[in-house]
């Protein structure tokens, strides 16, 4: 892994609200440097993304040699198929940045994947694994042992007890939390301020205290 702060120059892929966080991110630690912006959305080229101009589609990015990516869709689904499209253009997982906060410690002991992004204020306890392409939003905790699987989504306030696993492509909903040894599967969705006390199957949606999956009945009422 490397972090804010190694002096890269950066080019990131959609132009979203984590788009502009991230550019946040990279200016507060003060080495590393935004260059450019890639949506594929035609339509939006020349508009700018904070200080940065969008130049071009994801097609482009072989022609930023001296670059690395960071993509910022804010979905699971839709940085997978960013990242599969670069493989495609011969860009592999060594070209992609992870974006660390300078406000986010990560001990020894713990591991961030490649093209993974972590905002501000995240607690990172021990032994804790990030795999790649994962959004971090501010105020997760992240406690011992816990693995957050490739393209997973831990939105604002997320909690993980101890020894929680997350899985490929999950999302977990701002101020969600998860019981100690607890497993979120592949796809899954734990909606805002909902507790998982037992194990979400995958591509499951759960909402609510405890939570459960969703139903006709709790999502009318939502």
């Amino acid at each position: 892994m490397t972090a804010v702060g190694a002096g890269r120059r950066l080019v990131l892929l959609a132009a979203s609200g984590l788009a502009r966080e991230v550019l946040s991110t990279v200016r507060a630690g003060d080495a590393d440097e935004v260059v450019a912006v890639l949506d594929d959305d035609p339509g939006l080229s020349g508009v700018r993304v904070g200080s940065t101009a969008i130049v071009g589609t994801t097609s482009a990015a072989a022609s930023f040699t001296d670059c690395h990516f960071v993509i910022c869709a804010g979905s699971g689904a839709a940085r997978v198929a960013i990242a599969t499209r670069l493989a495609s253009l011969g860009i592999g997982t060594d070209r992609f940045a992870t974006i660390v906060h300078p406000s986010v410690d990560v001990p020894d002991g713990c591991r961030v994947g490649n093209g993974s992004i972590l905002l501000p204020h995240i607690a990172i306890t021990a032994d804790v694994r990030i795999g790649e392409h994962v959004v971090v939003m501010p105020n997760v905790t992240l406690t011992h042992d816990c693995v957050v699987e490739d393209y997973a989504t831990l939105c604002a306030g997320a909690t993980l007890g101890g020894g929680v696993r997350i899985g490929r492509g999950a999302t977990l909903g701002m101020a969600s939390s998860v019981r100690e040894h607890r497993r979120v599967g592949r796809g899954a969705v734990l909606g805002m301020g909902a507790v998982a006390l037992e194990d979400v199957p995958d591509h499951q949606t759960r909402v609510g205290c405890p939570a459960r999956p969703i139903t006709p009945a709790t999502r009318g009422a939502a």
